[in-house]
């Protein structure tokens, strides 16, 4: 029976496939699709080759057409295995050598591998320090696969899928293609973050003489260093005349004993998945935050403006003044106030029971200007919120301040609808003047009526007695003089007492209209904002925490 891998639930491999696998859900929608679907497969793909044979090591031997991958996987196993000839490619499908058959069948049925050789012989490492021997080595899948160049598309397709499922690469270049730009950048560079399962064979090294071996080989480590591979071992190969297969099998069964090999590509592939899906992570990652205190206030006073809060303060003072001047103006006189259509009832601010979440104001619908003052606020406050974010992130932020961009002039009216602004609500000094404007208009009326008896009772020579006098001006006349002074100082005083009074009350107004459109601006742009910044530094996070 096979042996399962059990790896303890903080294994660093299982904390980085979980996050991973977190920040796929983080940056759902806000990563490239295709590099999301990558994700997906790599997480598939770790969950079947966790599930596997933790005893097997699978080392694939990758090279070009020509460079004696199938006689060096030959010379590696011992055995004539695969075809060799003079007519390329030779090798159409991968075939398996295999050292220790049990429990292999189904990771080599994962690794749709039909051919498959068991061999017989041990597979040794020798063993260091000073009493030596060698300890003989079970678990190795070694592969041959078709050319990555091939000309045929179907043994191409074969071993790009093979490159990301065995654990350990083995690169099989030539002295005369090792330099090959299009074999760098199209098969080696890729993978060069798996550098610790990653093995490259100078294969027939023969064909140098001597003094070219040793600066070939400088050349191809100074190219796999410009690839991402600086470190890796090169190991020089001749399936002629044996030179360095010994070391290419001790070496594949040095790695094949640790059995960490299909652990370390897992963690490479997650590291590579890590970095392409958070391109423009900073590592360690930088976390954002959005627009201060500052920027939230101007887009809420930008808003309000756009709305018409300017309005709407306007009538509030209007609206006081003529309402001061009914209820404190001369009481002849206070009616023509009432000709005038108050400002507020007309925007319908001032109707008893309205409900804000059912009426609407009747302020003008935003013009072309106020709507594009009103975009121009929102993308302003958007742009500063995604400045330092990754490039793949910034969309979304500007989409979160966006979100509700349809309902945003409807909660806008509600808001001042429903904002209590004062609207009718009179002074303390208005009964005040009331009361002193009627008893002033009683004294005119009745120092009028008083001179007007005596004028009619001298036209009827009727006598009267004399009229009152205070220091020599009659009362009657002092009654009718003074009501009306009276009354006009008055009405002058308390115009502009309401002019002062108008003012503050549309100051208030206008503080309270602010303050409920901030309260939009905060549930409809910045806390969708805030959100969608918090999932970017939890995605950011995660990437890291992927990233190992």
């Amino acid at each position: 029976m096979s042996r399962r891998r059990r790896e303890a639930p903080d294994t660093p491999l299982v904390q980085r496939l979980e996050a991973l696998e977190a920040a796929h859900a983080l940056g759902e929608g806000r990563i490239a699709e295709v590099d999301a679907d990558a994700v997906l497969e790599l997480l598939e793909r770790a969950s079947t080759r966790r599930s596997l044979s933790g005893e097997h090591t699978v080392v694939g031997f990758f090279g070009a057409t020509g460079s004696g991958k199938s006689s060096l996987f030959n010379a590696v196993a011992g055995a004539e295995l695969a075809r060799v000839g003079v007519i390329r490619p030779t090798t159409s499908e991968a075939r398996a050598a295999i050292w220790g058959p049990i429990g292999s069948e189904p990771i080599l049925d994962w690794l749709r591998v039909a051919q498959r050789h068991v061999i017989a012989d041990p597979l040794l490492l020798r063993k260091g320090g000073f009493f030596g021997g060698d300890r003989e080595v079970g678990g190795l899948i070694l592969l041959d696969l078709p050319d990555f160049d091939s000309t045929a598309a179907e043994h191409r397709e074969t071993a790009q899928r093979l490159a990301g499922q065995v654990d350990v690469l083995v690169w099989v270049l030539d002295p005369q293609k090792y330099a090959d730009a299009a074999i760098h950048r199209g098969f080696i560079a890729p993978l060069a973050s798996h550098g610790a399962v990653t093995l490259v064979a100078l294969n027939q090294i023969d064909r140098l003489r001597d003094h070219q071996r040793q600066p070939v080989l400088d050349s191809l480590a100074d190219i796999l260093a410009a690839d991402g591979l600086d470190g890796v071992r090169v190991i020089p190969t001749s399936t002629t005349t044996g030179n360095g297969i010994d070391v290419l099998r001790s070496t594949i069964a040095a790695v094949t004993a640790e059995r960490t090999a299909s652990t370390a590509r897992l963690l490479a592939d997650v590291g590579d998945s890590a970095a392409r899906i958070g391109r423009g992570v900073a590592d360690p990652p930088v976390l954002h935050t959005a627009p201060g205190t500052g920027a939230e206030k101007l887009l809420a006073s930008e808003l309000g403006e756009a709305a018409g809060i300017g309005t709407v303060t306007d009538a509030v003072a209007k609206s006081y003044r003529m309402d001061a001047a009914a209820r404190t103006g001369w009481p002849v006189t206070r009616w023509l106030g009432r000709i005038r259509p108050d400002p507020l009832r007309r925007l319908n601010l001032k109707a008893a029971g309205v409900n804000p979440e059912v009426n609407r104001t009747s302020l003008p619908a935003p013009g072309a200007a106020a709507n594009a003052r009103r975009d121009a606020t929102v993308r302003g406050y958007a742009d500063a919120a995604a400045r330092t974010a990754p490039e793949a992130w910034a969309p979304a932020i500007r989409a979160a301040a966006r979100s509700h961009a349809r309902s945003l002039p409807g909660d806008l009216d509600r808001a001042i609808a429903g904002t209590p602004i004062g609207a009718g609500r009179g002074s303390w000094w208005w009964p005040v003047a009331s009361v002193i404007q009627w008893l002033s208009l009683l004294a005119a009326l009745g120092g009028a009526l008083w001179l007007g008896a005596y004028a009619v009772a001298g036209f009827l020579q009727v006598k009267l007695p004399d009229v009152p006098a205070v220091q020599g001006f009659p009362v009657p006349t002092l009654m009718l003089v003074g009501g009306v002074l009276l009354g006009i100082m008055l009405g002058i005083l308390t115009g502009f007492a309401a002019r002062i009074s108008a003012a503050a009350r549309a100051r208030a107004a206008h503080k309270k209209l602010e303050a409920s459109i901030g309260l939009v601006a905060l549930q409809d742009i910045i806390l969708p904002v805030k959100e969608e910044i918090e999932r970017l530094n939890e995605f950011q996070q995660a990437v890291a925490r992927a990233r190992g």
